[in-house]
């Protein structure tokens, strides 16, 4: 090291006045402090203030820390989007602990798998999930102690823990002196993959990623102006809500929680407490338009909506716009933290017509503001793909918005990070403009004689019907072609159509064999998230296939 180099390093190291561990939990510090008296949490007669939800979580953290849970302790929540959610969001990583928020929709075997792989020493759980928490502890070697949440909807039914979560934050002090993480690489919260194929992974999130993606999201909105309300349709198990309950604490906005997400309550809820923000899947957009056109009028303002989990048809973007709700259509995976990528809005869109509109409205985009990388790359050599709109590769991601990686999984960690690249196996198609575009799950693809085929390029061509709710394509086994696209559509309310109907519509809009060569009328299943579950269509396709 010459001289040179001492003059950059002697004197000018880190220390407490020029440098501090970046966590989200300091945005709740600043709130409280600057707008103590501006609405936090709306949950119906429920009505809190920062400096309260701050006193709050601080008695959790407090609570926690007597009872010996300390820094990489794991506290689970079984709960829907209400209060107590939002303040284990700060008071859990308060006292060094990872939060660990479970899926409400799963039964008591995956949830057993969950507290005992992750080792939860506390479970925080609604009254409304009692049975499926209670035979998921029974089999724990080591059962957490479990607290019950109490809210207005579960009034009367029975708990199964050893104290209600107001007794235990009576047990806190609201003056707790938290410190923040020493290492902001520290972990803040576990969050387990859907688990189609084999048992769920446990996604590991840190605290420089939440604070980071918390500013994403403000980012990708252009900013989410003084103190938005901001409606909680996206369950806050999923991706710690795509990191938004840090996001509204960073701009002192108000959460208006919602137990279930259903229209009137979406559209009462935006008339009573003038939301503005929300995001969701399109099946949420689609029972919000349906409310806001059964009740003949128009929001009384307009709403931001980011949307994800599929690309949203143009018939969904045509009512949201009609309803008064501009979207914003985001991309990630629980990997990165919820949204990573943001299909950046141009001027020039807004002169297309609705079907070009739809048409870049529906791409995955550009990586959002705060994350490092996002590129559409050949698995095999790992060489970017042309930006000609046809030629197929992977989406990958690096940056700070990426996971730590998967809790006691370092083989599939070191798998899904080979190449210095996160791997999404999402298939996509890189446009001249740079906005990447989905084609497919790597799983999803259907090869028929030879040929791929995109599920997802056909689901489109399906949306495109009238009488088209929902639509999802997956591989049906043939004797010929090996496998042939198989479609699932289920129908508006009041309308019909028929199989021949389907298929002579998608002939006329795409190659013949891309075409369904069979159509089964029915539901289709989603996940609590709105993400359609294809693994449950492949085996009923394959079980009644002739």
């Amino acid at each position: 090291m010459g001289e040179r180099d001492d003059i950059w390093r002697i004197g000018l190291e880190r220390n407490a006045a020029n440098y501090a561990p970046l966590t989200p939990l300091s945005f709740l510090a600043r709130t409280a402090e600057v707008y103590p008296s501006r609405p936090a949490v709306v949950h119906g007669a429920v009505r809190r203030s920062w400096a309260e939800t701050y006193a709050r979580s601080r008695r959790l953290a407090s609570a926690l820390a007597r009872r010996g849970i300390g820094r990489n302790a794991v506290v689970a929540v079984m709960a829907p989007n209400i209060p107590p959610m939002v303040e284990a969001h700060f008071g859990v990583p308060m006292c060094g602990a990872v939060l660990n928020t479970l899926n409400t929709r799963l039964d008591a075997a995956a949830l057993g798998f969950m507290l005992n792989h992750g080792g939860a020493r506390v479970l925080l759980t609604d009254r409304e999930f009692a049975p499926a928490i209670g035979a998921a502890v029974q089999g724990l070697a080591n059962p957490p102690l479990v607290v019950d949440i109490e809210d207005a909807a579960t009034e009367g039914m029975a708990g199964i823990g050893a104290l209600t979560y107001e007794a235990l934050l009576a047990e806190g002090d609201p003056e707790f002196a938290w410190q923040p993480p020493a290492d902001e690489w520290d972990a803040i919260s576990l969050n387990y993959t859907s688990g189609t194929t084999g048992d769920p992974k446990g996604v590991v999130y840190h605290h420089r990623g939440a604070y980071m993606n918390a500013i994403s999201n403000i980012l990708a909105w252009g900013g989410m102006g003084r103190h938005p309300s901001y409606l909680w349709t996206l369950p806050m198990f999923h991706c710690n809500g795509w990191c938004f309950p840090w996001s509204m604490a960073a701009v002192g906005g108000v959460n208006v929680c919602l137990r279930r997400v259903e229209g009137p309550a979406m559209l009462e809820a935006i008339r009573a407490h003038g939301v503005t923000h929300m995001c969701g899947a399109p099946i949420v957009y689609a029972m919000l338009v349906d409310a806001v056109t059964a009740s003949g009028e128009p929001l009384p303002h307009p709403v931001h909506g980011q949307i994800a989990a599929s690309a949203p048809p143009p018939a969904l973007i045509e009512g949201c716009e009609r309803a008064g709700i501009e979207l914003t259509h985001v991309y990630g995976l629980t990997e990165t933290y919820g949204p990573a990528s943001v299909c950046a809005p141009q001027d020039a869109w807004s002169e297309l017509s609705l079907a070009d509109r739809a048409e870049r409205l529906s791409r995955q985009g550009v990586r959002a503001t705060l994350q490092e990388g996002m590129t559409v790359l050949d698995p095999e050599t790992m060489q970017p793909v042309p930006a000609d709109g046809h030629t197929m590769g992977e989406i990958f991601f690096r940056g700070n918005i990426t996971m730590k990686g998967y809790l006691k999984n370092p083989e599939t960690t070191a798998k899904s990070f080979a190449g210095g690249w996160f791997h999404t196996g999402d298939l996509a198609v890189l446009h001249p403009d740079g906005y990447a575009k989905i084609q497919d799950r790597s799983k999803d693809i259907i090869i028929s004689g030879g040929e791929n085929i995109s599920s997802l390029e056909v689901e489109e061509a399906l949306y495109r019907h009238p009488a088209v709710m929902h639509a999802a394509v997956v591989a049906q086994p043939d004797p010929k072609w090996g496998e042939v696209p198989c479609a699932v559509v289920e129908l508006r309310p009041g309308m019909a159509a028929t199989e021949a109907e389907i298929i002579e519509f998608c002939r006329a809009r795409m190659a013949r064999f891309k075409v369904p060569k069979r159509v089964l009328f029915r539901e289709v299943p989603k996940t609590s998230t709105g993400k359609i579950q294809k693994h449950v269509l492949r085996t009923l396709v394959q079980e009644t296939a002739g």
